[in-house]
């Protein structure tokens, strides 16, 4: 999105709830990023309808307490179970795509004020979690989307989040992303990514390739974690925009209090 929550123990994630929520924080970082070997694409027509109806039973719809409050997002909150019951009862992979990371918020957030910088182009949502920034694209216009994220089931969340906000879901690709050819892309975007310092520099190649060779312009969203601001990447940034997080977003991230759009000037 390898380390333990030890290693990256500075970093501003939330630790104030338990259950599924903390299991999602302490497990290895990239336990969701492996670029594990689940390729799924699709529209709402492939979802699983027990996976559906699971996923529906156990998040919530949310579209407050964050900066886009015209997302509607299934989410894991305190009023659902797994939020507070013993980690190892969740059956599935850690749910990072059920936490709307701060990152992810102020690059969605962007877009949306900022529909120029998508309309009519081809957009690349990369680690996409609940997919809040690919569907602020889609809002906005964009061409083309694909919503990248190794988890496939966050790719059945991403379904259903498009049709809460009634859209018509956009291809989902679970696979290794870094791994692949590179297709050309108008914009990449990724929020919340730079966590652990391996990932970061494979990251950081990777952009600085797209860059070079399609001249794709590249947004991060970040809300300041250690390694973000403290990697090489922080000379080939140039700072678009901070904004305030709103206070349940505060406190759901160990105080943090603004998060930024970068714009990656390699």
């Amino acid at each position: 999105m390898a380390s333990s929550l030890g290693r990256r123990a500075c970093a501003p994630f939330p630790m104030n709830h338990c259950g599924v929520f903390l299991k999602a924080l302490r497990s290895n970082g990239l336990a969701l990023f492996p670029w594990g070997h689940y390729p799924w694409r699709g529209t709402g027509s492939f979802l699983d309808p027990e996976m559906k109806a699971f996923l529906e039973e156990n998040t919530e719809v949310s579209s407050s307490g964050s900066l886009t409050p015209e997302i509607q997002l299934r989410l894991l909150t305190p009023r659902c179970k797994f939020w507070w019951q013993k980690a190892d009862l969740w059956p599935y992979s850690e749910p990072y795509w059920a936490i709307y990371w701060p990152g992810g918020q102020a690059l969605s957030r962007y877009l949306l004020d900022n529909p120029d910088v998508v309309r009519g182009k081809s957009v690349l949502d990369l680690g996409s979690g609940c997919g809040a920034t690919a569907i602020a694209a889609k809002m906005r216009g964009a061409s083309r989307i694909l919503a990248n994220d190794i988890d496939p089931i966050a790719g059945m969340a991403i379904t259903l989040n498009c049709e809460l906000n009634q859209l018509d879901p956009f291809p989902i690709l679970t696979k290794n992303i870094l791994d692949l050819e590179q297709d050309k892309w108008d914009l990449v975007v990724l929020g919340d990514m730079f966590y652990d310092e391996d990932l970061a520099d494979s990251l950081h190649q990777w952009l600085k390739n797209c860059f070079w060779t399609h001249r794709t312009r590249v947004l991060i969203g970040d809300p300041g974690r250690p390694q973000f601001s403290g990697h090489s990447i922080q000379h080939q940034l140039h700072k678009v925009v901070e904004y305030s997080l709103p206070e349940p977003t505060r406190k759901e991230n160990n105080g943090l209090t603004t998060s930024t759009v970068w714009d990656f000037q390699p």
